[in-house]
């Protein structure tokens, strides 16, 4: 596809659409904008200007000129995506949704909140709870992630065992097409099937189909209590063993069943300059249990831990208040962050796997990580099968990073096929996974995304060289 560079009449036509103090072309300023948080160079590239639009109105308008113009156009939220996908790999508008930042509604009695896309994450989880509910989707970036970025990527985080994905809690979009249409896509009513499911059809589509403005989230009662259990164990296969026995012989759906390797272990504790529990441990594994009341609660912990207990566990250490369970969860929360000053260039990848399979899939990382004499520290949400393998450069030069990690690469998403799993859980596919989607993905598969994405944005100006090979 030839695009057009953005010359400076079309800055002035953007000046005039969104205000010259939200249009962005000095090449300094620009750098905060040409990449997300994969940390390798290959995955950043400049655009040519930044817009910040404050409304959907000007939003269509930028998008009728870059469709007119035939300008490539990057939707973006906080940047803290994990895959390319907000990133302008061939330049062109980036479309940053910064200022679309506020919480529109709170519906009581249908119990909604309808806000814009540059909410964050976390502010949207602060307000339900100050209105009494809860917003259950949870990634570990909450407070710096915005809603829309979630949206885009159909984020999962700490709660998708109990509560399901961003898609569950989303009822309808306002969302602006390629050329410049604004459509509302479902809304309010919890039940909808009247048509195609185009709501959800947006929810993942990682900014490729349209702009989303509006965002209609699902509240739910907040429970009244929970508990946060902390179980270290002698190895990590011990410890992945567990999962599927906590999630098949108990009867009970635990908020969260998360996990982390000692390679993890260790990493936390170093950024967090504090000694861990066991931190010689193989793993660790965090679980969440919510309830109505304390009597179920007491019994759902008791139970767990016994099951844990019964089958390797060294310890369990429970948090009951909200201060021990933030010493809990905060290891695994900042597990990115803290691998980042491990490794500043790391390959974090998003597997996923039905439950069942991730001890065979851990088992087989550990043997590719041995194979190629290279770090693998894994972590993640075991309860729903998401592995977080992460591939650390260390000390290797570029040259030989490059081509380990590409042969790693390659073994690993074997594998995760070969045990009945998919490339990304949660992060999305961006420009990162593109060629594997094509090389692993059914092909049968690939032409109907190509297809859809065609019919909606028939110029291809919508985040290009994302997803699917279009030209």
């Amino acid at each position: 596809m030839n695009y057009n560079k953005v010359t400076e009449d079309m800055i002035a036509n953007l000046q005039n659409i969104v205000g010259s103090r939200n249009v962005i072309a000095d090449q300094e300023k620009l750098e905060t904008y040409a990449g997300d948080e994969v940390p390798e160079v290959e995955w950043k590239h400049l655009p040519e200007v930044v817009v910040k639009p404050e409304n959907v109105r000007q939003v269509s308008e930028v998008l009728k000129l870059a469709n007119r113009e035939l300008i490539p156009v990057t939707p973006r939220g906080a940047g803290t995506g994990l895959a390319g996908g907000a990133v302008p790999m061939i330049g062109g508008i980036v479309l940053s949704l910064e200022k679309m930042n506020r919480i529109l509604e709170i519906d009581h009695g249908n119990l909604f909140m309808v806000v814009e896309p540059g909410v964050t994450t976390g502010d949207v989880q602060r307000r339900a709870q100050e209105e009494g509910y809860l917003y259950a989707g949870d990634p570990c970036s909450a407070d710096s992630s915005f809603i829309g970025g979630n949206v885009a990527t159909n984020a999962g985080g700490n709660k998708a065992i109990k509560y399901g994905t961003t898609t569950k809690h989303i009822y309808g979009l306002d969302v602006v097409l390629a050329t410049g249409e604004i459509i509302t896509l479902g809304g309010k009513c919890v039940k909808d099937v009247t048509g195609y499911d185009l709501v959800h059809l947006m929810v993942g589509s990682e900014g490729t189909l349209g702009v989303v403005t509006k965002i209609y989230l699902k509240l739910l009662p907040k429970p009244r209590y929970n508990s946060v259990l902390l179980v270290p164990f002698a190895d990590m296969q011990t410890a992945i063993n567990v999962v599927p026995k906590i999630m098949t012989n108990l009867g009970v759906i635990p908020t969260s069943i998360e996990f982390m390797d000692n390679l993890c272990i260790k990493s936390a504790e170093s950024f967090l300059e504090r000694k861990l529990p066991y931190n010689d441990a193989g793993a660790y594994i965090i679980i969440e249990v919510e309830a109505y009341s304390d009597a179920q609660l007491e019994s759902d912990c008791e139970n767990i831990g016994g099951i844990c207990y019964e089958n390797g566990g060294l310890e369990v250490f429970m948090g009951n208040d909200k201060a021990s369970q933030d010493k809990i969860w905060k290891p695994r929360r900042i597990l990115a962050e803290a691998l980042r000053v491990t490794s500043p260039v790391y390959c974090m990848e998003d597997i996923v796997v039905p439950i069942s399979n991730i001890p065979k899939l851990l088992a087989a990382i550990e043997q590719i990580s041995k194979k190629y004499a290279i770090k693998v520290p894994c972590f993640g949400h075991a309860g729903d099968g998401n592995v977080h393998a992460t591939i650390l450069k260390e000390d290797l030069d570029d040259a030989t990073w490059h081509e380990v990690k590409e042969k790693v690469l390659e073994e690993m998403y074997s594998v995760t096929y070969a045990y009945e799993g998919k490339l990304s859980g949660e992060h999305g596919i961006g420009a990162k996974r593109k060629k594997a989607m094509a090389k692993f993905m059914n092909p049968v598969e690939l032409k109907i995304i190509a297809s859809i994405k065609k019919v909606l944005d028939p110029n291809l100006i919508l985040n290009p060289d994302k997803l699917v090979e279009l030209f």
